[in-house]
């Protein structure tokens, strides 16, 4: 069963299902190095991540696939979301981007068009969006 299944809070499993794919991804080339577990735990700290959750995800046998929805909207939405949560505190830390623009990745979207999002929805998170930018967004 997978480990997301357990969990009946929505918001519980939705940052479990992050942690959990951005997990794998970092495993995606055999072992999580030294640095890529420290953005790990920093996630892990953003998201809410248990102990018990943390050490069930970082399990070998455990592999958690990312769901890449088909829907260019709803690859946006879980992006969107992630970044939501990741920027509750208001900052992402420069060696967080790489995992992120992975996870983008996973989601679906092509590594130019990826790097691109991450890039554009951090500037949106942090409020440095151009006057134009926010206009646009701001008509809608």
């Amino acid at each position: 069963m997978p480990i997301v299944d357990l969990y009946k809070n929505s918001e519980s499993r939705r940052n479990l299902a992050h942690f959990a794919a951005m997990a794998s991804l970092a495993a995606v080339d055999g072992e999580i190095n030294p640095e890529e577990k420290k953005i790990l735990d920093r996630f892990a700290e953003k998201l809410g991540i248990t102990e018990a959750e943390y050490k069930e995800v970082m399990k070998k046998e455990n592999k958690y696939p990312i769901e890449s929805p088909l829907e260019l909207e709803e690859r946006l939405e879980r992006l969107h979301d992630f970044f939501r949560i990741i920027f509750a505190d208001n900052d992402i830390e420069g060696d967080q981007m790489g995992m992120v623009e992975k996870y983008a990745v996973g989601l679906g979207f092509p590594p130019s068009k990826a790097h691109q999002l991450v890039e554009k929805s951090t500037k949106i998170f942090k409020g440095q969006i151009p006057f134009e930018d926010y206009k646009y967004l701001m008509a809608k």
